[in-house]
């Protein structure tokens, strides 16, 4: 099976150990830098250039997109389903794993376990919103933050609030668990 990892990072722990294992199976494994693609669409024919060259054909493509090319990532990996080629996740996969408050209606709706959540606009329901998740101490999260930044610890509820203000005050979106 001739394969493609796609991936801006080919000497990242995972990127190797994925094509190691590829390989270990007998399989054709090539890394790909994910942002050396250029997408051509015309009527009818979905295309893909590598590095200046038309992309050679491949069974199947192991996306390994890092949050900061989510974008044109995504629009890759959905170039190549859109050439019928088989894609371990999938773009819309992949950008609902990007979208926390998406991944956590995904979980609940499919009736896997989450923790307590809400998340709001307005500063009123700040107060009713803590309480409703069971109270202070209360973990608050950025929205759009990755990897634990943008996670805070808010002990007490008048904690809490300052913390929610702060970042309201700085146009941040935020949710609490």
């Amino acid at each position: 099976m001739k394969l493609a990892i796609l991936s801006c990072g080919p000497n990242s722990y995972s990127t190797r150990r994925l094509k190691e294992a590829a390989l270990q199976r007998g399989h054709d494994v090539k890394v790909l830098n994910t942002l050396k693609f250029a997408i051509d669409l015309q009527q009818g024919i979905p295309d893909l250039y590598y590095r200046q060259k038309v992309l050679s054909s491949y069974d199947a493509v192991l996306p390994r997109i890092g949050a900061s090319i989510t974008y044109y990532g995504t629009a890759v990996v959905r170039q190549f389903q859109e050439m019928g080629v088989f894609c371990a996740n999938t773009a819309h996969g992949i950008s609902n794993s990007r979208d926390k408050l998406r991944s956590l209606q995904i979980l609940s709706r499919h009736h896997i376990g989450i923790p307590r959540t809400t998340f709001l606009r307005d500063k009123k329901d700040v107060i009713p919103a803590i309480e409703r998740v069971g109270g202070a101490p209360v973990v608050i999260k950025l929205i759009e933050g990755t990897q634990g930044i943008g996670v805070l610890l808010a002990e007490s509820m008048k904690a809490a609030e300052s913390i929610i203000e702060l970042l309201q005050s700085q146009k941040q979106k935020v949710w609490r668990e």
